[in-house]
């Protein structure tokens, strides 16, 4: 009867130790799994991030969907220009005053073309900015383009998003929900890896700078 209770004890303790060495190590798993996907997925955000500021530089807004994204980096260009100061006879106000004056001006010059597609891409890397970089994972980014209004002024804005259900579809659920309502100076807040925000101006993303820029 000791002998039996001996062993009973033995496999309590064993058990114990086994679920107090997952409750450790698999976090630690999963934050390396985590760690590793959030970094490839914020490089693709960095990218749709860089095309649509060229977008909206290039014609005054940002793109709703990807094709119309892809299309503008594969025919684009940027106007290549020269600021030079240079100075000119203020006629007005010597048709005002009868005296001669000089004033400042700042000539524009256009020096060339550049493509949008060999200033901001090496190769076509682009074209596949629009999928989850994620194996096991066949989904898009969400993304949107539209305008906010701050002092009457109907300001240019976009977003592109995709859920930590996705990238961490494979993981621990109790795990992903934990991250998912993470609030941290050192972490991804919220449910989503996004840059942007369609409700105020922003292209900024919400990951920490240890991911890179933001």
């Amino acid at each position: 009867m000791k002998l039996v209770i001996q062993l009973l004890l033995w496999i309590v303790i064993i058990f114990l130790g086994y679920l107090v060495f997952n409750s450790v190590y698999d976090p630690i798993q999963f934050n390396k799994v985590k760690e590793k996907r959030y970094a490839k997925v914020i490089e693709r955000l960095q990218d749709i991030r860089a095309a649509q500021l060229a977008h909206q530089e290039i014609t005054g807004s940002f793109a709703k969907d990807f094709d119309k994204l892809v299309k503008f980096i594969d025919t684009a260009e940027f106007v290549l220009t020269q600021r030079r100061d240079s100075t000119i006879l203020d006629e007005e106000y010597r048709k005002t005053f009868g005296v001669d004056k000089q004033k400042d001006i700042v000539i524009i010059d256009t020096l060339g073309y550049a493509s949008v597609k060999d200033s901001l891409f090496k190769g076509d890397r682009y074209k596949k900015m629009m999928f989850v970089p994620v194996d096991g994972v066949d989904a898009k980014f969400e993304m949107d383009a539209g305008t906010v209004t701050k002092n009457e002024n109907k300001i240019p804005v976009f977003e592109a998003k995709v859920n930590k259900s996705v990238i961490l579809h494979d993981q621990d659920k109790d795990l992903v929900m934990q991250e998912k309502q993470v609030v941290s100076v050192d972490g991804v807040n919220g449910a989503f890896l996004r840059v942007g925000s369609m409700n105020e101006v922003n292209t900024t993303g919400n990951w920490p700078t240890v991911y890179g820029s933001n």
